[in-house]
């Protein structure tokens, strides 16, 4: 795959991560009643589910700029590992959360290929 095949899979799968995180934070900022129902039913309540929400902002925010791309990565990848077992504690599906952290991690080893090495060391 040629560098520019690569560089434009690595982007738009950026894109494609940070449409469905913006949304997740959105709906989490303006405390639509659906996602404050499902944050009740995990037992939180609106104020805290809002500070999520700028938690995932400025989580996303660092993962797209490339300069600060991989503690961006490693801040979306807490906040799904949580919401997993969040989820999980609460006998909720966990496809999607465990979806959008496999694609993020795939765009991580394509956008930052020094992660990829130190996570995985050649053999």
């Amino acid at each position: 795959m040629s560098q520019k095949a690569i560089k434009i899979t690595g982007w738009t799968l950026t894109a494609l991560l940070a449409f469905l995180i913006a949304m997740s934070a959105f709906m989490k900022l303006i405390l639509d009643e659906t996602a404050v129902a499902q944050a009740a039913a995990v037992g939180l309540d609106a104020s805290t589910y809002r500070i999520i929400g700028i938690i995932e902002i400025v989580s996303l925010l660092l993962f797209i700029i490339p300069r600060t791309g991989v503690v961006g990565t490693l801040l979306l990848v807490a906040y799904l590992g949580g919401a997993i077992v969040t989820h999980l504690e609460h006998q909720q599906p966990i496809a999607m959360a465990v979806g959008v952290q496999t694609v993020l991690w795939i765009t991580a080893f394509i956008r930052f290929p020094e992660l990829k090495h130190r996570l995985i060391p050649a053999s």
